[in-house]
């Protein structure tokens, strides 16, 4: 039978599925991006970090599937790191380097796919990665611009300074780690992100608290 692909085969005219990693021991990052190389055909490590800020801020991100550390002294809570991965479009694998349930619980809660501790437990998630990776580029297409059309009226318009105070707070920089990486003051940083706020008030889109903000950062594109 011909235009169908063995279970497990990667179609020859998929593009490769990106994933992003992050991993904050170095030796658990090269394990897993080694892994993808040697067990993942179709499958490129679009970006491999060890922190929050560089994961979303790398051009590379959002990317259709992440693998998050669990990282317990992350600033951004895992559920946080979970729901703006989502947000952005990428199913989301938590790799734990303990096999704990209350880990898997919370992750599971905020959207995760699935809680693994070694690489080698990837095989289910590669695997609906794939399948999603070659639905027909049309219906993918058209529903992007579905998703762009509903938003369209939703999502506010920022400042270009506004819109760099929000990507790198909902990095997980603190106002003052905003304010040094713009180079302006303080208290300019901390109006950029008032503003921000209200501005997602205004059209009925709350962000009190930072992990809001990252959540509508990775919903709007600004952690692209």
């Amino acid at each position: 039978m011909t235009g169908r692909a063995r279970p497990g085969s990667v179609l020859p005219s998929a593009a490769p599925v990106r994933v992003a990693v992050l991993i904050a021991d170095p030796d658990r990052l090269g394990a897993c991006v080694r892994w993808f190389e040697d067990h993942a055909p179709g499958f490129r490590v679009a970006v491999a970090a060890r922190t929050w800020p560089d994961l979303v801020l790398s051009p590379g991100f959002p990317a259709e599937l992440v693998l998050l550390d669990a990282d317990p002294g992350a600033r951004l809570s895992l559920e946080a790191r979970v729901r703006t991965c989502r947000a952005a479009g990428a199913r989301v694998v938590v790799v734990s380097d303990v096999d704990a349930e209350p880990i898997r619980a919370r992750a599971m809660a905020a959207g995760a796919e699935d809680v693994v501790t070694t690489c080698e437990q990837l095989a289910g998630a590669v695997a609906a990665a794939r399948a999603a990776a070659v639905r027909p580029p049309r219906a993918v297409a058209l529903a992007a611009r579905a998703v762009d059309a509903a938003r369209a009226d939703d999502r506010p318009k920022l400042s270009p300074g506004e819109t760099q105070a929000l990507r790198l707070y909902a990095a997980g920089l603190s106002t003052r780690e905003v304010a040094a990486r713009m180079n302006v003051q303080y208290e300019t940083a901390k109006t950029y992100l008032r503003r921000v706020r209200q501005k997602y008030a205004r059209v009925d889109r709350p962000a009190s608290r930072r992990a809001d903000l990252a959540r509508r950062a990775a919903e709007d594109g600004y952690v692209r």
